[in-house]
């Protein structure tokens, strides 16, 4: 990775966290989500079809993440942002499966790293509380500011732009050591698609735990798979032919519960 690049991710690492300025909607909720920020570092990095193919897997495997009160117990924002720009510098001549499994170590590096800082930074706001207090107690409304944004977002830019760029050079030199694929030993590789492959089918099976509410809906899912791997239609055929058969299901089951109406 250039410099240039290195300081791009660091940035999109911070603004994917941050609640306030652009907002939970625009930052956690949208830049920090592993899909979108697959794309970014695709972008970044020119390398957006790689990218994708270790978003969506990152996406599926994080989708059930969440901070139940305030407690942070993996750092998306770190962890897909690291893991995607890891396996885009070490994943060069690696199959996709094997590209996920590279995005997975890396991801793991990144959400720990991320951890870590987040109570770093929660740890250095305690002391904005007795500023804001001190303001508050003034009637000074209009300095309020400082202690939660001015304050504030320093801290959390140093406390995620800093490491990111300690790491993310540190990836960049280690990788400009030799072909780090050509150093991996094939059980490795192997291994990495492996782990690659469990990892996106954990993901689907979580997936589809949430949607299957009744046991007949297995039989959806299995119709679209076999169009899919034995009839080769595109996912796109699959989504029209699954609105159609909705939309006659729908209208069918509309009369029929009209007619039953007008007969009783």
């Amino acid at each position: 990775m250039t410099t240039l690049q290195i300081i791009l991710i660091a940035l999109f690492i911070y603004l994917g966290s941050i609640g306030s300025i652009v907002g939970n909607t625009i930052g956690w909720y949208t830049l920090g989500r592993p899909l979108v920020a697959a794309f970014i570092v695709g972008l970044i990095m020119q390398d957006v079809q790689s990218a994708m193919i270790v978003g969506i897997a990152l996406q599926i495997m994080y989708m059930g993440n969440v901070t139940p009160g305030g407690a942070v117990a993996w750092d998306l924002s770190y962890a897909t942002y690291i893991g995607t720009a890891g396996a885009l510098v070490f994943g060069k001549g690696l199959d996709s499966t094997e590209l996920i499994g590279m995005a997975v170590i890396f991801a793991g590096i990144g959400g720990l790293v991320g951890q870590l800082m987040w109570n770093v930074s929660y740890a250095l706001n305690l002391p904005l509380n007795r500023i804001a207090q001190k303001y508050a107690a003034q009637g000074e409304t209009r300095k309020m500011w400082i202690p939660n944004v001015a304050l504030a977002q320093t801290i959390g830019f140093l406390c995620r732009v800093v490491p990111a760029l300690v790491v993310l050079t540190s990836m960049t030199a280690a990788s400009q050591q030799a072909d780090f694929a050509s150093l991996i030993p094939g059980w490795v590789t192997t291994a990495l698609g492996i782990f690659g492959g469990m990892m996106a089918a954990l993901g689907m099976g979580i997936i589809l735990s949430f949607l299957w509410k009744k046991q007949y809906q297995i039989v959806i899912f299995l119709a679209g798979f076999i169009l899919v791997t034995y009839f080769e239609l595109s996912m796109m055929a699959v989504a029209v032919i699954g609105v159609i058969i909705a939309v006659l299901y729908f209208y069918g089951f509309s009369n029929t519960e009209n007619k039953e109406g007008i007969k009783s």
